[in-house]
């Protein structure tokens, strides 16, 4: 196809496999480095993106995947996140489905199994990057630069930059995106397979680059991005353009444009349906949006947010030149950098001015060598590695629209192929000019090798939160949101002094983190620190009126408090804000309870079961006010209706067996006791209410044997030892009568 070219492994010290072998090499190897994460648990974005997301399920109609965000929300609604990602959540979906429920393994094997497949087309996407695209008179591609593909394929494969896409199930969506964006490329590619009359191209497989580009797309939107790059790709390397002759043909005027190749090969009609499938795809994509963009808040991305352009413009910059550095020093990951990590720089006399020059010096210098080199070969790599490098890039940059991240580790999935080109078309440039050719490649194997204990070091810390949390502390001292998610870490695993003081110092680092406030706040409720959680949860809601859990807490707290009208204005702000707020309308059911407004209360019992059929302490609440206020057929109802709803909830069994005991049912009210008692064996109050409705029955043994049980398992319990004792006496009063 193309002529030869100045061959880039020639001076390379570096092995070479034949395709196949090398291809089983960076598999293996890349299967090794994330191996390690397989059995890990779902961390950080996977509960809302998994665990909470209805959409998985197989009550949620499939067509509704075509109508949600990435976390199961309506496209349409203000709230939504805007990320169109359907194809992504129907992997996630058919995970759930084989698994036959939430269990990481699937879904964590599947982003490894993604990841060496990509790796391993990686090897074909290099040695045409590399070596340009040439075929052989069987129309079989030719892999002109073996070498130097290998390696290139190998430092994608194990840079620790990509552990968040691989580790964290979350990050399917780029391993996806990168799939179907390489298949479109390889798609590309195949349009142009020589024939006998010389420049023919394939209008059928550009077609099916654009498709497989929309699919990516719909993976995620950075997937779209590969319809400029197919074209980049055609002009350098299938038209042998000349940017800088083409620019100064412009300049002046010159109208031969044939000549400079822009017609050649069919470039225009080529470009033409790129640009217009993409045009197309993203019309579609805006339609099924149906709103604005999303809308962050300043601390997902503060330099958004800033007044003055210049700010946002050096911060943007900054941003970048961070993004690069992880490429070339992933040492120092995180799996946020939001929340204060990376404070504004608001001065030209901040020292960090220095990256954003060391950035655009690079960028300039390669740029310059990448227009003005007389060496094609030279100018088609580098341009090539610029494009990949920067064009991916590019819905992530802030340029188009605001986006709600500072820097993201996974964005940087498809850039890093860019970043791959350039080292390896430096150290064929150093091997050419070194004499010790060994040393080099030495060296080379070394980033290599520590790259991998990187990854595989980094994998184990995506393994648990708590793992992945605190190695975010020595990077992100400054983030609140690092710990906050340490502390809500802590409080699950039940150890909330430990808790405490990482929310105080996530509320310190950002004043106005309500969730921070409103978690505090729910833990010093609990340890009757009231007037310390109720200051707290005052100021969440001061700072975000419409934070509607921070008002059902506030409300609780007020209860607490004694201060019941406030109380009950407070739940109903939460409700105003919440509609459906099931867990509020609970709480305010326990206030009129305590009111002594029964009908108010099983209003608000009901509502929560309708909103929440499977609320267990709503139907529990509601089957022993009545039964407490002797209402025992309408109690007994409740209990069933419940019961056919949570059939195995031992507490709904245990609450309707004591009011079928005092309607004097017996025998079913003994069987629901003996279901409650064989689900929790350790509950004293079971057998002791079982116990009294033996006593009751004139089953006097059983009613002994509960009793007994009742009081070895709480000595304490309130009334068992009382009636234990009554029933002892009874039953010597009957011995001896037997007696005599």
């Amino acid at each position: 196809m193309a002529q030869t070219e100045p061959n880039l492994d020639h001076d390379v010290s570096w092995f070479i496999l034949p395709s196949y072998w090398a291809k089983m090499v960076v598999a293996l190897i890349s299967f090794l480095c994330f191996a390690n994460s397989y059995d890990g648990d779902f961390v950080f974005d996977d509960s809302e993106a998994i665990i909470n997301n209805k959409d998985l399920r197989a009550e949620t109609p499939l067509g509704d995947l075509w109508h949600h965000d990435f976390w199961g929300s309506k496209l349409s609604s203000n709230t939504s996140h805007k990320s169109y990602r359907p194809l992504t959540v129907l992997t996630f979906r058919i995970n759930y489905l084989f698994a036959g429920g939430f269990y990481p393994v699937g879904f964590h094997v599947i982003n490894i199994i993604l990841h060496c497949t990509i790796s391993v087309l990686m090897v074909d996407v290099f040695s045409i990057l590399l070596g340009g695209l040439q075929f052989s008179n069987k129309g079989r591609r030719l892999n002109l630069a073996p070498k130097t593909s290998l390696l290139a394929a190998l430092l994608f494969a194990v840079h620790p930059v990509h552990t968040e896409c691989v580790a964290g199930i979350v990050g399917r969506a780029d391993l996806l995106c990168a799939l179907f964006f390489l298949l479109s490329f390889l798609g590309y590619c195949k349009a142009f397979r020589e024939n006998k009359e010389g420049h023919n191209f394939s209008i059928f497989w550009v077609l099916v680059s654009v498709i497989l580009g929309a699919i990516a797309m719909l993976c995620k939107e950075q997937g779209i991005t590969i319809l400029g790059l197919n074209a980049v790709f055609d002009a350098l390397v299938i038209n042998k353009l000349n940017v800088l002759e083409l620019i100064q043909r412009l300049l002046h005027k010159d109208k031969s444009l044939e000549n400079a190749g822009l017609l050649k090969k069919g470039l225009l009609f080529r470009i033409t349906l790129l640009m217009s499938g993409g045009a197309s795809i993203l019309y579609i994509r805006w339609r099924i949006m149906g709103t604005g963009p999303p809308a962050f808040t300043e601390v997902d991305n503060p330099a958004s947010f800033a007044d003055s352009l210049f700010v946002r413009a050096i911060n943007y910059n900054y941003y970048y030149s961070l993004n690069a550095w992880l490429l070339l020093c992933p040492w120092w990951l995180c799996f946020d950098w939001s929340m204060g990590c990376i404070p504004l720089i608001k001065s030209v006399s901040d020292w960090r001015i220095m990256a954003l020059a060391a950035l655009w010096f690079c960028l300039i210098g390669l740029i310059c060598q990448a227009l003005c080199s007389e060496d094609s070969h030279k100018r088609r790599i580098l341009t090539l590695g610029l494009g990949f490098l920067i064009i991916p890039f590019l819905p992530a940059s802030n340029l188009f629209f605001r986006v709600g991240f500072v820097i993201a580790e996974r964005v940087i999935y498809l850039p890093s192929i860019g970043y791959c080109i350039l080292f390896t078309y430096g150290f064929s440039l150093l091997s050419k000019q070194a004499k010790k050719k060994k040393i080099l490649a030495v060296a080379v194997l070394g980033i290599l090798l520590i790259n991998a204990m990187r990854c595989a070091l980094r994998s184990s810390q995506w393994r648990s939160e708590e793992q992945l949390f605190r190695s975010a502390l020595s990077v992100c001292p400054l983030n609140a949101k690092v710990h906050y998610n340490v502390g809500k870490n802590l409080a699950d695993k039940g150890n909330q002094s430990a808790a405490i003081k990482y929310y105080r110092e996530a509320v310190r680092l950002n004043p106005k983190y309500v969730h921070a406030m409103n978690n505090l706040g729910n833990i010093l409720k609990e340890r009757n620190e009231l007037r310390e959680a109720e200051e707290l949860l005052s100021l969440a809601v001061q700072i975000q009126p419409d934070f509607a859990a921070a008002w059902m807490n506030l409300g609780i707290v007020q209860n607490s408090l004694r201060r019941f009208e406030e109380a009950e204005q407070s739940y109903w702000t939460a409700i105003k804000h919440r509609k459906k707020y099931p867990d509020c309308y609970y709480n305010l059911g326990r206030l009129y309870a305590d009111l002594n407004r029964h009908i108010d209360a099983l209003n608000a019992w009901r509502n929560a079961t309708v909103l929440k059929p499977e609320h267990s302490l709503a139907w529990n609440n509601m089957i022993i006010l009545l039964d407490n206020t002797g209402n025992l057929a309408q109690a007994e109802a409740v209990g069933r209706e419940a019961l056919e709803l949570i059939p195995n909830d031992h507490s709904l069994m245990f609450s309707l067996a004591n009011v079928l005991g005092k309607s004097q049912k017996y025998k079913e009210s003994e069987a629901l006791f003996l279901r409650a008692i064989k689900a929790n064996p350790n509950a004293a109050s079971y057998h002791g209410n079982l116990a009294v409705l033996y006593h009751r029955w004139g089953n006097l043994d059983l009613a002994k044997k509960h009793y007994e049980v009742s009081l070895k398992l709480d000595p304490m319990a309130p009334g068992t030892k009382e009636n234990y004792n009554l029933l002892r006496r009874k039953l010597e009063q009957l011995q001896k009568k037997g007696g005599a």
